[in-house]
């Protein structure tokens, strides 16, 4: 067995196994193991576009199919009950919805049979695209991403926006109909032009929840500094982990753990889906660096009253290594 370095078309060299270096370059079998290819040295590896994994026997990372799908319009059925409402009326009242995630989107939006939508559907005046939006668009990484605070109405798949009349309420450009055929005859809703919605007979907050989106609360005794600016903010032996898809761990402590007198309360609040309404905490020149959960959701029961700080904007050090600051949406822009 011979081994190589093969760079990709994105310029990362891949260990291939199983490789027959020969005069014009080296010979790679692919996964099927047949039809192997030459891979020239000279031209430098794979072509751009071209997938390493498709010539070489490697892994892949997980999260790296994930990123990688973002530019595709994507689509998941599934089997709850969903309704929505306006002005006091179920407007919405489905058993076959869809989840639809539009190009660069991480969170998705209920996509609708028409029929199952009681209310009048009409081409929208406002036909906003992402190129003249004018937006701050937040990061993953390294990757452009549209989170929540992208608006609905910015759209990066074809299609036409609608406007959504029902019960004497009107709500402009909450309705898109996809030019795709896998989703013909359903229409993508905007989840903050309603005024409820309803996965079976719980009410959903923030958000459509994704069925691929989970989050775990792990006890630690590791040892936490949380410091901003070399400044200690709090100090802990035992605090709570919280893992979420895609995200950077979250270290929720317990309020005395919080040196005293560095926090106080702000006025600003947030939904999640899968945690609940978060309340948010200041310090002197960094608004709403943190966040706590007096009445979580039963998947985040276990942090009731624990405060996070932002990975993002403080330090961590943990058990004396000191963590760098990722970059997601909520960065400094």
């Amino acid at each position: 067995m011979a081994v190589a370095s093969v760079p990709d078309g994105n310029g990362t060299i891949h260990a291939c196994v199983n490789v027959t270096t020969t005069s014009g370059g080296a010979t790679v079998p692919n996964q099927s193991g047949a039809n192997p290819t030459i891979i020239d040295p000279v031209a430098g590896g794979l072509a751009a576009g071209e997938r390493v994994w498709d010539v070489c026997l490697v892994g892949t990372r997980l999260r790296d199919l994930f990123m990688g799908g973002l530019g595709q319009l994507r689509y998941e059925p599934i089997e709850k009950r969903i309704r929505g409402m306006l002005a006091g009326h179920t407007v919405v009242d489905s058993n076959r919805a869809a989840l639809v995630w539009e190009p660069k989107r991480v969170v998705p939006s209920y996509c609708i049979p028409v029929e199952d939508i009681a209310a009048d559907l009409g081409t929208s005046d406002d036909q906003s695209s992402e190129a003249g939006a004018g937006l701050t668009v937040p990061r993953l990484g390294d990757r452009p991403v549209y989170d929540p605070s992208i608006p609905f109405f910015v759209h990066t798949a074809s299609g036409e926006s609608l406007d959504i009349r029902a019960h004497g309420v009107e709500r402009g450009a909450a309705a898109f109909r996809l030019l795709d055929d896998a989703l013909s005859g359903r229409i993508l809703l905007d989840f903050e032009a309603f005024d409820a919605w309803y996965e079976e007979d719980e009410p959903n907050l923030g958000h459509p929840r994704d069925p691929f989106h989970r989050i775990e609360i792990v006890h630690s005794s590791r040892h936490l500094r949380v410091e901003c600016d070399g400044e200690l903010v709090a100090d802990s032996a035992d605090p709570y982990l919280l893992f979420e898809s895609m995200l950077p761990v979250r270290y929720y402590v317990r309020p005395e753990d919080v040196i005293a007198g560095v926090l106080r309360p702000s006025s600003t609040t947030s939904l999640c889906a899968y945690k609940g309404q978060a309340s948010y905490w200041s310090m002197d020149g960094d608004e709403d660096i943190a966040w706590s959960y007096a009445a979580p959701l039963r998947e985040a029961a276990e942090v009731r009253d624990r405060v996070a700080f932002f990975n993002e904007r403080v330090d961590l050090v943990v058990d004396g290594e000191r963590h760098e600051r990722p970059i997601t949406p909520w960065s400094p822009r």
